[in-house]
């Protein structure tokens, strides 16, 4: 069995490797955990040992096959979680995640199933991010980011990239929130800031960062 710990590193290689297609460097973990690199080393070591990655000292690391179906475990548990708060609780979508950090441990594969069932079965959670399936299947969204848009495109905000509690209040504040629909009227062509009109006509500035952290569809 996994700790806390070991857990958190293989959703945490998962993420990486999705967004940068590829192997995850040891500095890259140690930037996303806030830990040293030494500290990084030791837990990739560990991690090996039990087969649950492929890792060579300065050649980066990979999930193996069972790594990477213990890291969608995580992520399902986690997703589901943030659903249930989220629509059952009340909380708001920028308060679910630190909370499910914890619940998503509880590993009983009993209470996963009810509470999908309860919910269900959710195909996405708040923040529009795909829930793996029982099998260990992570769904394709074929999502585009907003940076990439062209002035003209009409696009429906379907998820974030970037899900801290300040990143999320800044978004309710500009009324850009799961489901809404904007048109893109102007990119700056200096800073990649974009304007867009929502459906209630309020025109809203985004900044480039905010942007590249925003999936449409």
């Amino acid at each position: 069995m996994q700790s806390f710990t070991e857990e958190n590193y293989l959703k945490t290689i998962y993420y990486l490797a999705t967004r940068q297609q590829g192997e995850v460097s040891t500095n890259a973990l140690a930037e996303m955990t806030a830990t040293k690199a030494a500290s990084v080393t030791d837990m990739l070591r560990k991690l090996a040992d039990k087969q649950l990655i492929h890792y060579k000292k300065y050649q980066g690391v990979r999930l193996t096959d069972e790594g990477e179906r213990l890291a969608l475990q995580v992520i399902r548990r986690h997703r589901l979680w943030e659903v249930f708060l989220v629509e059952k609780l009340g909380f708001g979508w920028d308060e679910v995640h630190e909370i499910a950090e914890e619940l998503e441990h509880i590993r009983s594969e009993e209470l996963v199933a009810r509470l999908d069932t309860y919910l269900g079965h959710p195909q996405f959670d708040p923040h529009g991010d795909p829930i793996p399936t029982p099998a260990g299947q992570m769904p394709e969204t074929g999502y585009q980011k907003l940076s990439d848009m062209t002035v003209g495109a009409q696009v429906r905000l379907m998820g974030v990239l970037e899900h801290s509690t300040e990143f999320l209040q800044h978004l309710d504040r500009s009324d850009l929130t799961l489901g809404c629909t904007v048109a893109v009227s102007d990119v700056n062509s200096f800073d990649k800031s974009v304007l867009v009109k929502t459906a209630a006509g309020r025109t809203v500035f985004v900044s480039h960062e905010v942007a590249k952290n925003l999936l449409v569809n």
